[in-house]
């Protein structure tokens, strides 16, 4: 490639960028999943629109995977382990019990409505058994549901793609030869060697995080971010499941108590976005809309099986153990949304050489695109008439974590030094230039707010809010007092940096 072949690519990424995040707003005020508008926008630039050509499935696979491992990590940072904690249980039969059983059903139907042979259809059941997590975070988290309800849906999805994958990667294999007792191994060997290694390096990443003083804020998100890719990798590196290895990592980092987790929240949503547009934009670009029609009946057939009967049966036999009330479990079963990762499991068969497997990503897609437009929008009717929301609830309290830019603040911090003299200076004595403030202090491990008598103690961490135009003075003032005490202006000490 060219520098103005670079160029050229670099344009043209970007303008896709910020045409799809402008969709996106347009979008959302319409009502119109986003997801879909990215797979819009691929299709629209690819062969049977702009003309881009692109037809390199493996590349597709390769980099919709480092997506899929993006945009779970980033559920995994925005997950509260209490909404889940409860809901452990379910989920891991939701995600084990359940996708098996979602899977034979629904081969079950493709074989004998559609008569497919049986390695595309259980190929098919297995690529849609899983529920999309980019769809469930990103469509479940603006309705008032439960948390319960909610915690156990964002779980689920977060849990399931790696019982998928590894389906469809044992019923890839060409010659086929179905093994159940081998695939059996084979999956529990993958799910708890990645469910091992995504805890030990969430574990062992936040203790590190936590003792050690990185020299900018700024790297605090990306070292949390590429704990989770690293767990990704690892256990990929071991055949185990990544995909798992990846949600838990995050979400035992996201809730250890880590410095700054605003800013990396904020960055683990920036980077999920970035990674769904790409993914769905790819995606978009591998699918020939003129290829399409004749595989439309096949679709609507398996996504009402799927729809109808194989993901209610999945969501009976798994939670039967745990006494959730049918209405939750009717919701469940519609709620069960697909997106992204059906599309890219049906890649796997592709490059691995099955046969007529270029069928299956036309019927998935049909699939995700028709029943996503026919699910998302209702789930809030449907929520209402189960009686799990009522009419006049509103959406949970959200609060923003408002940019200290826009408010056109800043935060400091810094450390008491044993020899720094404002060891027992307290609050009011500091006087700082209005309108800089301490606002918390953070000590032996501890946090509180200060009041105006409360002393600094060496080795405090004092975090300080103040206004970008008042910055210099408050450095100013904190560096004198830390110099010459309190009384620093009776000694001719103004804090001039050194």
């Amino acid at each position: 490639m060219t520098l103005q072949q670079l160029y050229v690519a670099l344009l043209i990424g970007g303008l896709v960028l910020l045409a799809s995040i402008v969709g996106t707003r347009v979008a959302n005020r319409v009502g119109f999943p986003s997801l879909l508008f990215f797979l819009l926008v691929g299709v629209l630039i690819g062969e049977d629109g702009l003309g881009l050509p692109f037809d390199d499935v493996e590349l597709a696979r390769n980099v919709c995977t480092a997506a899929l491992a993006v945009i779970l990590v980033e559920g995994g940072l925005t997950t509260r382990f209490a909404d889940i904690r409860r809901v452990l249980a379910p989920a891991g039969a939701l995600a084990t019990i359940g996708v098996v059983v979602s899977t034979l059903v629904t081969a079950l139907g493709a074989h004998v409505l559609l008569r497919m042979d049986w390695q595309l259809a259980l190929l098919v059941g297995a690529i849609v058994s899983s529920t999309d997590a980019a769809a469930v975070f990103s469509v479940l988290r603006v309705l008032p549901l439960p948390r319960r309800v909610a915690g156990l849906l964002e779980a689920e999805s977060g849990f399931n793609d790696a019982p998928a994958v590894i389906l469809v990667l044992m019923f890839s294999v060409v010659p086929f030869v179905l093994d159940p007792e081998g695939t059996a191994l084979s999956m529990a060997f993958e799910l708890v060697a990645g469910a091992g290694i995504g805890l030990g390096v969430g574990f062992l990443g936040a203790t590190a995080l936590r003792r050690i003083a990185l020299p900018a804020s700024g790297l605090y998100p990306i070292a949390t971010f590429g704990l989770g890719l690293v767990a990704f990798a690892a256990a990929g590196s071991i055949h185990a499941s990544g995909f798992i290895a990846a949600y838990l990592a995050a979400v035992v980092l996201a809730n250890s108590g880590l410095p700054h987790r605003s800013a990396i929240r904020s960055f683990a949503e920036g980077l999920g976005w970035l990674a769904q547009i790409g993914l769905f934009v790819l995606l978009g670009l591998l699918v020939d809309p003129s290829d399409l029609a004749a595989d439309a009946v096949a679709a609507i057939v398996i996504g009402l099986v799927l729809l109808l009967v194989a993901r209610p049966l999945s969501v009976v036999a798994s939670l039967f153990w745990f006494r959730v009330p049918w209405r939750e479990q009717a919701f469940l079963s519609w709620a069960g949304l697909r997106g992204a990762v059906p599309i890219v499991l049906a890649t796997f068969p592709i490059v691995a050489g099955v046969q007529d497997s270029y069928r299956l990503l036309n019927i998935v897609f049909i699939l995700v695109v028709v029943f996503t437009l026919v699910q998302g929008p209702s789930l809030r009717p449907v929520a209402r008439a189960l009686g799990l929301i009522r009419k006049e609830s509103t959406r949970e309290i959200h609060v923003e974590a408002a940019p200290l830019d826009v408010l056109d603040a800043e935060l400091l911090t810094m450390t008491v030094q044993p020899e720094s003299r404002l060891h027992n200076v307290t609050i009011l004595e500091l006087r700082l230039p209005d309108p800089a403030v301490i606002t918390l202090i953070i000590r032996d491990g501890h946090t509180f707010v200060p009041l105006p008598d409360t002393r600094i103690e060496a080795g405090d961490e004092l975090l300080i809010v103040t206004t970008s135009r008042t910055r210099a003075a408050a450095e100013s003032r904190l560096r004198a007092v830390s110099r010459r005490g309190k009384l620093a202006y009776w000694f001719d000490e103004y804090g001039d940096a050194d």
